[in-house]
């Protein structure tokens, strides 16, 4: 694939293809995946993300899907050194991993968040009447004088 300076981004190809620029695409495959060689007027230019990164798909479906989204619906392909078991580990891979258990993380956090939400508003619906915090405190002393016993005998 080409360097980082020679690159186009998404919004930029949408731009050109919206134009009627001439624009035609190779797609490469590689380790790991398939990359993007956009080719119009004398320019050639890698597929990237926003970041200038050059973009990797991992699965040909998803990056023929994404180029006839853009309006492009025919291509080059060239597999010669497409190699999907390699790239793992890769930079891109680790990414797509990290981004995959923040992900995990923030929805567990909205799920948890979800429950406490839900308890606390059931604690506010609860029609039992509320404890003062003195018969409370009470309540517990008696239980913590009543387990003290046990725990010495097993501490023994």
């Amino acid at each position: 694939m080409e360097s980082r300076a020679k690159t186009i981004d998404h919004d930029t190809l949408q731009r050109l293809v919206d134009a009627g620029a001439p624009v035609r695409a190779d797609v490469v495959g590689q380790a790991g995946g398939w990359g993007v060689v956009i080719n119009y007027g004398q320019a050639h230019q890698t597929l990237a993300v926003r970041r200038g990164h050059p973009r990797l798909f991992r699965r040909f479906d998803t990056l023929a899907g994404c180029l006839q989204d853009l309006g492009i619906t025919a291509f080059h392909v060239n597999a010669a050194e497409f190699d999907a078991g390699a790239g793992v580990g890769d930079p891109a891979d680790r990414r797509r991993i990290a981004a995959s258990e923040r992900m995990k993380h923030a929805h567990e956090a909205a799920a948890y968040d979800k429950w406490f939400r839900q308890s606390v508003q059931a604690a506010i619906d609860d029609a039992r009447p509320s404890v003062p915090d003195e018969e409370a405190r009470r309540e517990f002393a008696a239980r913590r004088d009543a387990l003290r016993p046990r725990l010495k005998a097993t501490a023994r």
